[in-house]
């Protein structure tokens, strides 16, 4: 079998969990044995089995794929949608559908992401909340969605030598306003809690991130760049007192789950994704009270360290993979 992996946004654009899980997806399945390259869009000779797409596919291109008899593997994000309200969630589905069914739109439904979910052979996701949206907002039927967890590298498995906690929170991730690190900064600050913020902006120009340097005083707020080096990030998990994140929303967290494998407590803001992967086994925030949000965080950092880190089932991407193949077996077997 062979595996081609196409994708809408360049890495060069936009850094983040979604490189993270295309890179290593590809390395994974190449590790069992599977033939993978992305797709060279020069190239009208290269030949596979199956399109791995990741993120947001246009509709000709799944036609062009099936004219090919190349059936496509779609992996959906749903970051904000997946954390909306059951009911919000049918109400959206309800005014798409009306509004679409309406005569003369069969153009503009050809346009939209909702005819791409269904025209897809599997769309796979990460979490159910994701697989309510498809079936709640876009009609996808449940055969036609996957649940694949997303993995961890194996270098977070591997015991760390014996690192001293130190006095300080841990929060990684993109500084940017979806991930309210100014929030969370200002919460810092507040609650007198030292946070070490690891991680880039997308533009050194972005307003949230010149507003987050201001905050930086190497007492409350300290900040890290972002590295690609796993054992330096295991070692930054290794040494923190617990973990804090007070993102918007997030569909798989990878770096919740990182933090996880390195037994840290967890402290998330309470949404459908985390209380999906973590339940009973996290500490959450309460809605977005600053002053109240600033109580919660320091009642966490004192305890942190005497509070059990979340118990529950972590995959790597090896395993990942192996579920990735049975999909792509069963799109190949699919008349």
């Amino acid at each position: 079998m062979k595996v081609l992996i196409d994708h809408s946004s360049p890495f060069l654009l936009a850094h983040g969990g979604a490189r993270v899980q295309i890179e290593q997806t590809k390395s994974a399945l190449e590790r069992i044995g599977i033939e993978v390259e992305f797709v060279r869009w020069w190239d009208d000779q290269q030949l596979g089995d199956v399109i791995h797409y990741f993120g947001s596919i246009p509709h000709h291109y799944l036609d062009l794929a099936r004219q090919k008899r190349i059936p496509v593997v779609l992996t959906a994000f749903f970051s904000s949608t997946c954390n909306r309200s059951d009911f919000r969630l049918s109400l959206q589905g309800l005014v798409t559908r009306t509004a679409l069914a309406l005569p003369g739109w069969s153009s503009v439904r050809r346009q939209l992401q909702w005819h791409a979910f269904r025209k897809a052979n599997v769309v796979v996701v990460g979490l159910e909340a994701e697989q309510r949206v498809l079936e709640k907002v876009y009609g996808v039927p449940r055969q036609k969605t996957a649940i694949v967890p997303l993995g961890l590298d194996e270098t977070y498995f591997r015991r760390a030598s014996e690192s001293v906690r130190q006095s300080h929170l841990l929060t990684v991730g993109t500084i940017r306003d979806v991930k309210r690190s100014v929030d969370l900064a200002e919460m810092a600050r507040t609650a007198e809690v030292p946070i070490l913020f690891v991680g880039d902006p997308y533009s050194g120009d972005d307003p949230h991130w010149h507003r987050f340097q201001s905050l930086i005083d190497n007492r409350f707020v300290m900040h890290k760049p972002h590295t690609q080096n796993r054992a330096t990030l295991r070692d930054l998990y290794g040494s923190a007192r617990g973990f804090v994140l007070f993102s918007q929303y997030e569909n798989w967290s990878l770096v919740a789950h990182e933090a996880a494998a390195c037994r840290l407590a967890l402290l998330l803001p309470d949404l459908k994704w985390s209380r999906e992967c973590f339940g009973h086994d996290a500490t959450y925030f309460q809605g977005d009270d600053p002053k109240t949000n600033a109580k919660i965080l320091r009642t966490f950092y004192d305890a942190a360290l005497n509070l059990s880190p979340p118990q529950k089932d972590l995959y790597s991407w090896v395993e990942v993979a192996k579920r990735l193949l049975d999909v792509y077996n069963g799109v190949l077997r699919s008349p």
